[in-house]
């Protein structure tokens, strides 16, 4: 019998297994290189389970081995799945900006008191961060209030052209510095179609106060006003410049 079991090899399944798996769960915390983890590991993981399955047959010597090769194989593949989910919401934050938190909106003449909605359900959450009217503000995770203060629809241009001057405001309530852009706007038409904000080259005035971009402190506050065409009926806040989808919307027609 002892001779036997000397003539029997560790099994080549199980060595492979594990240096795959060592492999794949050292990478495993990598971004994007750990694409290729998952694969490694599942590749590891086969050969583990055939090294324990030679194992178990009598084949070749190594048990523990292979059993250990399948254990690290899953769990750099479970680490895998953690990160790259970890990775994507970081990612989406990142394009789609801060979300609301809450929505301020001024009560109307007859109400008691002004209105705050703030952990909703999603769907009452989206319908508060739409069609606000001028005068609301929302909050943002990151401590960022945005507001549409005021709208002149009665500008003319230098060319003589109608736009729409709209008011907004930005102010930091965080801890943190924040950024305010002109491009974190759009005005959106009757139609649908949505367009960043015009020039304006009216009174020196109205000039002078137009949003440009910079960055807050904690506890700053910046206001401006941004130009519209003619026509637009609703301004749409978008928390990042990248972002496709509106943070929140006012009507202003």
């Amino acid at each position: 019998m002892g001779k036997h079991d000397a003539s029997v090899s560790k099994s080549g399944m199980a060595i492979a297994g594990l240096v795959l798996g060592i492999i794949a769960l050292v990478s495993s915390w990598m971004p994007i290189l750990n694409n290729i983890s998952a694969l490694i590991a599942l590749v590891g993981a086969v050969l583990a389970i055939v090294g324990v399955v030679g194992t178990v047959r009598g084949k070749h010597s190594g048990k523990a081995l292979a059993i250990a090769a399948v254990v690290i194989n899953v769990v750099a593949f479970i680490i895998v799945l953690v990160m790259q989910t970890a990775t994507t919401a970081a990612l989406n934050k990142a394009v789609d900006g801060p979300s609301v938190s809450s929505t301020s909106t001024s009560a109307p003449a007859d109400s008691t008191s002004s209105t705050t909605t703030s952990d909703d359900s999603a769907d009452a959450e989206q319908q508060a961060t739409t069609d606000l009217a001028v005068g609301a503000s929302i909050d943002l995770e990151n401590g960022l209030s945005v507001s549409v203060d005021s709208v002149d629809a009665s500008l003319t241009n230098y060319d003589g052209s109608t736009v729409v001057g709209v008011n907004v405001t930005y102010t930091n309530n965080g801890s943190d510095s924040a950024s305010y852009n002109e491009y974190d706007w759009k005005g959106e038409d009757a139609n649908g179609a949505q367009e960043y904000a015009t020039f304006y080259s009216g009174s020196a005035g109205d000039k002078d106060g137009a949003l440009n971009s910079g960055t807050l402190s904690a506890g700053g506050s910046k206001s401006g006003t941004l130009y519209f065409e003619d026509g637009t009926v609703k301004i749409l806040y978008f928390g990042s410049i990248m972002s496709n989808d509106a943070t929140a919307s006012w009507d202003v027609a």
